[in-house]
């Protein structure tokens, strides 16, 4: 498999990737004899992973990490990392060019996201667009430990995806994971958040303009202030104080070690 250049933000890694590369990465993973994790990174998941261990510990460690968020980018930038907008991505903006490589390399898909009926709405637009693509579903409003587990995972173990999506939220669906991989009969895990719901309008992300420059956060924020304002208005403050914080902290000890030196 193909490698590709790490970024280290906050003691956090993702990888310097585009669309296209992320897609053959996970096509091509999921002809393996293992089992591959791919996760991603967003101010979000940059604040959970600076507050819990176990989530920097995932995305450490799993085989791809890329980048859903201008934000990230930002931050990798005033860092002095070498990315730009090409090394961000969002599953809803390529869900169907991974639906289309999917049904040309037959490799097959398992949609575990989402409120009752998005699923099915979701593979009827896939279908439209890759009609031999092998996929099949399940919502993700199930208990995620007990017998209502088991038996969704039953049914994943039964149509054995290559690759199974995951849409529980940050950080649900990466814990959900780590309890549950060994017992599952896939390839690959890729856990894509509310990207199905992006997808079949369930949800909406806002015009192309503002999803294009970063400010999609913003028509979230509008259209679900009570739940999602601690996400913006203190979420992404605090990551970039982090990241000052962290850039101020390495010039000082730069400046120190070289006054010692006098």
């Amino acid at each position: 498999m193909q490698k590709f250049d790490e970024i280290s933000l906050l003691g956090t890694r993702f990888h310097k990737i585009k669309v296209n590369e992320l897609i053959d990465y996970a096509v091509q993973a999921a002809k393996l004899k293992k089992k591959t994790i791919i996760g991603h990174v967003n101010t979000r998941a940059m604040n959970f992973a600076y507050e819990l261990p176990w989530y920097r510990e995932f995305l450490n460690k799993s085989d791809l990490v890329f980048c859903d968020g201008f934000g990230v980018l930002l931050g990798a930038k005033l860092c002095g990392g070498c990315v730009n907008s090409s090394h961000r991505m969002t599953c809803p903006d390529y869900i169907e060019d991974f639906a289309k490589a999917c049904e040309r390399e037959n490799v097959s898909l398992f949609l575990l996201a989402g409120e009752p009926g998005t699923v099915d709405q979701a593979i009827a637009k896939l279908k439209v667009i890759a009609p031999n693509l092998r996929v099949n579903g399940h919502h993700g409003y199930f208990d995620k430990s007990g017998e209502e587990n088991e038996f969704v995972i039953q049914q994943i173990n039964t149509f054995k995806p290559d690759i199974l999506y995951i849409g529980f939220g940050m950080p649900l669906q990466e814990r959900w994971i780590l309890n549950n991989s060994e017992k599952i009969d896939t390839k690959v895990f890729l856990p894509l958040g509310a990207c199905l719901d992006f997808y079949t309008g369930t949800v909406s992300r806002g015009p192309r303009w503002m999803t294009s420059s970063g400010l999609e956060w913003l028509t979230r924020l509008v259209t679900e202030p009570k739940r999602l304002w601690k996400r913006y208005v203190l979420g992404n403050p605090l990551f970039f104080y982090r990241v000052l914080q962290q850039q101020l902290t390495k010039l000082f000890r730069r400046r120190s070690r070289t006054s010692s030196q006098y």
